[in-house]
């Protein structure tokens, strides 16, 4: 995934801490410790930064303790560099009995587990259970993480089983740590009597940590009227849209269809809505060069609701631009952080989007649950027994406004294509030889190579390639670690994206996945129709292929 160029929402990203704890019994015992419990807290480390990453695609940071906890006084001192290094998160790892109340982490608000390593040598176990109890008793919850598998006492990886949960661990935690503090902006009031719209500012301030800030819609159209937006933006944007948003099928009958006119100046007013919305989320320094610095500020918004309807959408143009632009990982300036608005101000199913955001660090949809179709049915209506993960039926999942389009999704797709990359990531190859070997991405930059002599890997010193890599003498295996990426994205590549999301994004309305329909209402009907292999072919039908083949040989 590209990294977000746009300015981010979140503004000073939480790192995780990692407390190495140790039994505090000099005379023997805490030193023969040191090295294998401090080994645990770096493996750790290195597992989350190589495995997780920030909304903005940039990896996790992790901040050890400066040494291994035995007591109290390291307890403070630990919690106090965590306070600096903006730490939200914190995991406790050992292998060993260690003073319980003594050494765990005592922090109110910080989400908290704690890693007792499976093995015999030593009771990591025992501390891991009188610890959990300890926090417990008072009121400071936390989670414990444990091997199934009993490891020897100088195994320094971890299992899958551990890997899972501690990364798992670590992304809620994460989540929690970037919500608290941040608001959600109740952009207008209740929709249509829907109950989630009712914005309910105890559940966001008890249980989120949040604070919820209200403006009145008709702060919208004082910018709009006064001009209080980005002018060189807004025609950068406008630009952009006509480039890339195609006006579908219009249903309506002559009588009741737009003007060219007044579709114009939905258009105009619709982009104006989304910088406007931007600016009330998280500011803009523009506007403060404008001589506009309390609007310039915003409301430090972590997510949005946009009222809409009625109040709003039977005066103006409707929300589904503002909402749909605004929650998708891109726009006219590039790829970016999604900043998530819901649909008719429902702070409920907002605040479901920005769980699945912050988990997932992919861009969210806002959809009703519209309809369940039973097997039955579906073959009374298409003659098809549904099968599978669909025996039980389906639920038909619909927008009536906004989607969303995720960058991620698209770089996938360009990534399985061609053979650079253009952000930076690290990358390990385990190969075999003997003969000449290059690597299979570009540009890569090579750190070590290692090879497997039967027991560990060791390291190596293969002789230089011609074709760029190492001619490996032997069979090995060898175990090549590189970092791969980097670089600005050429013109060619960029416009193959542009090419390849809209594309793609033309299909994303309410027949997504739907390769034929037909409805008729009365004297109205509408049908639509495309082949089968419409997604699979996008690369090729939407001439992003053709771009984009420069980048399949690794040169």
């Amino acid at each position: 995934m590209a990294k977000a160029t746009a300015a981010a929402w979140i503004t000073n990203l939480p790192k995780i801490g990692i407390r190495p704890t140790i039994d505090g019994r000099y005379g023997g015992v805490r030193e023969s410790l040191e090295g294998q419990v401090m080994a645990m807290a770096e493996n750790a480390a290195t597992l989350i930064t190589e495995n997780l990453s920030y909304p903005d695609g940039s990896p996790v940071e992790c901040v050890i303790a400066d040494s291994c906890i035995g007591g109290v006084a390291e307890a403070a001192a630990c919690a106090e560099k965590f306070d600096r290094e903006n730490v939200g998160v914190s995991l406790t790892v050992t292998p060993c009995w260690c003073y319980g109340s003594e050494t765990m982490d005592m922090d109110p608000l910080r989400p908290k587990a704690v890693w007792g390593f499976n093995g015999t040598e030593r009771p990591g176990a025992v501390y891991l259970a009188a610890v959990l109890a300890g926090h417990t008793q008072k009121g400071l919850p936390a989670f414990g993480i444990y091997g199934r598998h009993v490891q020897d006492g100088g195994d320094s990886t971890i299992p899958s089983d551990v890997s899972e949960k501690i990364l798992r661990f670590a992304k809620a935690g994460l989540a929690v740590a970037m919500m608290r503090g941040k608001s959600y902006l109740s952009m207008g009031g209740c929709s249509m009597g829907i109950a989630g719209s009712i914005v309910d500012q105890p559940f966001f301030e008890s249980y989120l940590g949040m604070r919820v800030e209200a403006i009145d819609l008709t702060e919208f159209t004082r910018r709009m009227r006064d001009g209080i937006y980005d002018k060189a933006e807004y025609e950068k944007a406008m630009k952009w849209v006509k480039a890339n948003c195609v006006e579908g099928h219009d249903p309506n009958s002559a009588k009741t269809r737009r003007t060219r006119k007044h579709l114009d100046q939905e258009w105009a007013d619709s982009v104006k809505m989304a910088l406007i919305a931007r600016d009330l989320m998280t500011g803009n320094p523009a506007l403060d060069k404008m001589g506009y610095k309390e609007e310039a500020r915003g409301h430090n918004a972590i997510l949005a609701g946009f009222q809409g309807q009625r109040n709003w959408t039977d005066a103006f143009a409707n929300g589904d631009f503002l909402e749909a632009i605004s929650n998708s990982s891109f726009d006219w300036n590039g790829a970016r952080m999604p900043r998530l608005i819901a649909t008719e101000n429902d702070a409920l199913n907002g605040v479901a989007m920005l769980m699945g955001y912050l988990l997932s660090n992919t861009a969210q949809v806002f959809a009703d649950v519209r309809t369940y179709w039973s097997p039955e049915a579906i073959k009374r209506v298409t003659g098809y027994d549904v099968e599978g993960a669909a025996a039980g039926g389906l639920i038909h999942l619909i927008n009536s406004g906004a989607a969303a389009l995720d960058a991620a999704m698209i770089w996938q797709r360009i990534e399985a294509y061609i053979l650079h990359r253009f952000s930076a990531r690290a990358v390990v190859w385990t190969v075999e030889g003997p003969g000449d070997w290059a690597p299979p991405l570009t540009p890569a930059t090579i750190s070590t190579v290692e090879a497997w002599d039967g027991e560990a890997w060791v390291a190596a010193s293969p002789a230089a390639s011609p074709l760029g890599g190492y001619t490996l003498a032997s069979e090995g295996p060898y175990r090549v670690t590189a970092s791969v990426g980097g670089g600005s994205v050429p013109a060619a590549v960029a416009e193959a994206f542009r090419r390849l999301a809209a594309y793609i994004g033309d299909g994303q309305d309410d027949h997504f996945g739907v390769t034929s329909y037909k409805v008729a209402v009365g004297p109205v009907d509408t049908s639509f129709e495309r082949p089968l292999t419409w997604l699979a072919k996008a690369m090729i039908n939407s001439g992003a292929g053709d771009l984009l083949r420069p980048y399949r040989e690794a040169f």
